[in-house]
């Protein structure tokens, strides 16, 4: 499970975010970006944040640590927005933190250049858990101590909304063309032979474990978060196994295989 901590004082919103995430002070003196059960895209948008945040990490990559935050409404009681104020008062107890990394900056393709076999490890995660979100509009990605690090899964596994229609997930293909990383020529067949043998079931039931279960009580059709759970490991374990054969790059050149990952400056100085 999470470490579970307590939110002890609102700091700002974060309003790049389209869920209003905020900036909050814990009980074990850290700072997080909280994300709330009360915000508009629901409770399973903290799911997906959650295991394929914790796969993420279980697979090599780095993502910042994920804790479940308590939240009592009334430390935001000196927030001047009303928008802020009644998305505290709906999220009261169980909400998700993720570790603020100061300094980080925002993942830019122009003054930051990825090698092949690492933006390859990144489109097929993103294939694995068939994220959205990783476009060059909004690449989701941080550069802090001058790596790369994968933040906000939200918009992934978007089976889950539609439990029915799931099965027919699994062998659907990953449109890639507008991926933030598919201008460095991601190798993905080998990322998928360094990674698919590593998604096993063992492993996938360790990142559902980490949901906690007041985030998947009452899911229509399930007889409790276990069952819940046990969905997730199925679909993901199901794709894992061919996912890169059906992942849709733009056409280009061929890759650098000489490129390392850094800075563009970096890069000159070699």
């Amino acid at each position: 499970m999470l470490t579970e901590v307590t939110a002890t004082r609102y700091v700002t919103p974060l309003r790049e975010g389209g869920s209003l995430p905020g900036l909050v002070e814990a009980s074990d003196l850290t700072s997080y970006v909280m994300k709330f059960t009360g915000a508009g895209q629901g409770r399973k948008t903290l799911v997906a944040e959650v295991i394929c945040g914790q796969l993420a990490r279980r697979l090599g990559f780095r993502v910042p640590e994920l804790v479940a935050l308590d939240l009592d409404p009334v430390i935001g009681l000196g927030e001047p927005d009303p928008e802020v104020q009644e998305l505290l008062k709906a999220s009261g107890g169980t909400n998700l933190g993720m570790r603020f990394l100061p300094r980080a900056l925002g993942f830019d393709p122009l003054a930051y250049t990825v090698a092949p076999e690492e933006a390859g490890r990144v489109v097929w995660f993103d294939a694995l858990i068939n994220n959205v979100d990783r476009s060059w509009r909004n690449p989701n990605m941080l550069v802090h101590g001058g790596d790369l690090w994968l933040i906000d899964h939200g918009a992934t596994m978007i089976w889950h909304h539609n439990w029915r229609g799931a099965p027919a997930w699994a062998a659907r293909p990953y449109d890639a063309t507008d991926h933030a990383l598919a201008p460095f020529g991601p190798d993905v067949a080998g990322a998928a032979a360094e990674l698919a043998p590593l998604v096993t079931e063992e492993v996938l039931a360790q990142a559902a474990a980490d949901v906690p279960d007041v985030w998947l009580t009452d899911e229509p059709g399930f007889d409790g978060p276990d069952a819940v759970r046990r969905a997730y490991v199925e679909m993901l374990a199901e794709r894992a196994a061919t996912v890169h054969e059906r992942v849709a790059l733009p056409e280009s050149g061929a890759a650098d295989a000489t490129r390392t990952t850094g800075w563009v400056t970096q890069g000159a100085t070699r």
